[in-house]
């Protein structure tokens, strides 16, 4: 779809003006969404900064204050180091998703999905906001896992997180596994594991039937998930991304909206005016 050049009138729909001071991108997206039935969101970190929840590669991320952090989230080092482990388990501790709740944003979304026109929604991120917000589990793919769940890397057994951390708290430095003795580790993607293939077949199958697809708070430079938007492209689905910068698929989308993604979506999914 051929964006409006700076210099063509501003237009929010046939025979429509935009209203003085309107963002013809937002009107433009906000039309988008509002006729759609079929509403497929993929999100990413810039949705949880507003809920106090820092990106991981921005300017003030995880991985840029702090490189170590990186290599407490790998796997095969994870594994096989006792004191990663422990010192991974005293940083878990003080993880801002144990006090975040979700904001505007993500309430946005799940008045979406109270509207019954979310198909699908696929998040990047491990907080479980979503899911604080009200989503039914089964509405939401986590590719890259849940903090808030725990599981053993030998056996079957799973919990919750905030449970082993309760025993961090008592003076087990690297809480084994309460069945075989085994390593826990939250039920997240550690770097050098594999996603969920199951996961992302749906997040791509999703993007193909969707009369929307939804980018919102990613920079989309995360693969292979990043890709749902190209297949949605491929398949003729219209494509609105929100986001506070610049993403490597901004050439794909009908409509692109920067600014806060709380200050922003909520007006993208208001019931029409």
């Amino acid at each position: 779809m051929e964006r409006t050049a700076p210099d063509e009138p501003e237009r929010a729909g046939p025979g429509r003006a935009v209203p003085e001071g309107t963002d013809p991108e937002q009107e433009r997206a906000r039309e988008l969404v509002a006729g759609a039935t079929r509403v497929v969101v993929l999100t990413g970190a810039g949705i949880s900064t507003d809920s106090g929840i820092p990106d991981f590669r921005g300017p003030n991320g995880v991985w840029t204050r702090d490189p170590e952090a990186e290599r407490l989230s790998t796997i095969d080092v994870y594994l096989s180091d006792p004191e990663v482990r422990r010192r991974a388990w005293l940083r878990r501790l003080d993880n801002p998703a144990w006090v975040a709740e979700p904001n505007a944003g993500h309430l946005a979304l799940r008045e979406l999905d109270r509207q019954g026109r979310l198909h699908l929604l696929v998040t990047q991120n491990i907080d479980g906001l979503h899911l604080a917000a009200g989503h039914d589990v089964e509405d939401v793919v986590q590719v890259h896992g849940s903090l808030p769940e725990a599981h053993c890397t030998a056996c079957d057994w799973s919990g919750p997180t905030e449970e082993v951390l309760d025993r961090v708290r008592a003076g087990e430095a690297d809480p084994p596994c309460p069945e075989c003795g085994g390593i826990i580790k939250p039920r997240v993607v550690f770097f050098g594991e594999e996603l969920v293939a199951r996961d992302v077949e749906r997040a791509f199958r999703a993007a193909e039937e969707a009369d929307l697809l939804l980018a919102v708070g990613t920079t989309l430079a995360v693969h292979p998930v990043a890709r749902m938007v190209p297949i949605a492209a491929g398949a003729g689905v219209p494509i609105v991304i929100v986001n506070g910068s610049e993403t490597e698929m901004d050439f794909l989308a009908s409509a692109v909206v920067r600014g806060s993604i709380s200050e922003v979506l909520p007006d993208l999914v208001a019931p029409a005016r």
